[in-house]
């Protein structure tokens, strides 16, 4: 199974499967003296973490990380990396594979147990293996690494979006995001979230959500054209999520309704001499290029194929059956997809900070 890469100087890959003794990655091409500790990447793993909440899967898992290599420690006593491939492990400890035996010969639907099954004649039944969202783990300690190559960037992501529930702009406060379990920046909205995703839960479905990603302090020149769009990386990277159905720049296809009048994102001078955008509909990207303004992208990301409704379905030797999934399971997946966006998204700034470098010199 090939296709575990991602990025083209800053290249990690992950390894590992949901029901595995551990998973992790490989950094290749992080440059060399960047002060890193196993602390700084646990922050991020702590936002990413099961069971923080009764609204996202009750699995246990401490997701502790482990730096194997490409760091030493300075004369200081700083831990820097190296150059060479950082290697991260992440141990499993609550694997309960039993939950799933039921489900041994049953296509799931919605999941990816048929299409793994039929191209490669074998599937990891234990959690989903490789196609399970545990595997993001690994890309949130990436990312963590890919922060420390993009100075002054600022990376957020938050939840605007819980089924057909959008957030109200107005109310948006960063401050709020990590005082609820929702990563949701409108109190009030995340007010309404709690009883709203505990009727689902209650209910043993699920629900979809839309998650917006946003990286202030983007430097002008990221991207190129025409196959190494900025952008085109963006959408490529957030679609690589687990269950990530759609991806958008800036305004998206909400730019669609607009004219032209609308849509142009008018340009002055501002007082620091620099052209300064009188709005961002692009979402800082322009013809594939980074314009400075702050990148914005939205991704969504669909209700969690895994529920107690009996759903048709067909076993691996073709006999017609009702499926229900037990197990413990995220009643909204999209909320701990917000550390992933990010991550996600600081990976292909710091591939594309890196390229940009070896361009300019």
């Amino acid at each position: 199974m090939s296709h575990n890469s991602f990025g083209t100087l800053f290249r990690f890959t992950t390894w590992g499967e949901s029901h595995g003794p551990a998973l992790g990655c490989v950094i290749d091409g992080c440059p060399p003296m960047l002060a890193i500790s196993a602390e700084e990447i646990q922050q991020y793993l702590d936002q990413r973490k099961p069971g923080q909440s009764k609204y996202t899967t009750q699995r246990r898992e401490p997701d502790q990380v482990k730096i194997l290599s490409g760091t030493m420690e300075d004369e200081d006593g700083v831990l820097r990396t190296t150059g060479t491939p950082i290697s991260l492990m992440i141990e499993n400890t609550d694997q309960r594979s039993k939950d799933y035996s039921e489900i041994k010969e049953r296509y799931r639907p919605g999941h990816a147990d048929y299409t793994y099954d039929a191209k490669y004649g074998i599937r990891d039944y234990r959690g989903g293996g490789r196609s399970s969202a545990r595997e993001t783990a690994a890309r949130v300690a990436a990312g963590a690494v890919a922060r420390k190559v993009i100075p002054g960037v600022t990376i957020r992501a938050a939840l605007v979006q819980m089924g057909p529930h959008k957030i109200n702009r107005d109310n948006w406060d960063w401050n709020e995001v990590h005082d609820n379990p929702f990563f949701c920046p409108d109190k009030e909205a995340a007010a309404f979230y709690a009883e709203y995703l505990d009727g689902i839960r209650k209910a043993g479905s699920s629900v979809g959500a839309v998650i917006e990603v946003i990286a202030e302090g983007v430097p002008v020149g990221l991207g190129a054209p025409v196959y190494g769009k900025l952008d085109q990386d963006i959408a490529s990277a957030m679609m690589s999520i687990n269950a990530v159905k759609g991806v958008e720049i800036g305004n998206g296809f909400e730019a669609a309704t607009l004219t032209g009048e609308e849509n142009a994102d008018e340009m002055r001078m501002g007082v620091d001499g620099q052209p300064e955008f009188l709005s961002n509909h692009a979402g800082g990207v322009l013809g594939g290029i980074s314009s400075g303004a702050p990148v914005v992208a939205r991704f969504a990301i669909k209700p969690t194929s895994s529920i107690l409704t009996p759903r048709k379905s067909i076993t691996r030797s073709g006999d017609e059956v009702d499926v229900m999934t037990k197990g413990r399971h995220d009643p909204c997946v999209g909320i701990r997809a917000v550390p992933v966006g990010e991550a996600m998204m600081a990976l292909v700034l710091a591939d594309h900070f890196l390229r940009h470098r070896g361009q300019v010199g």
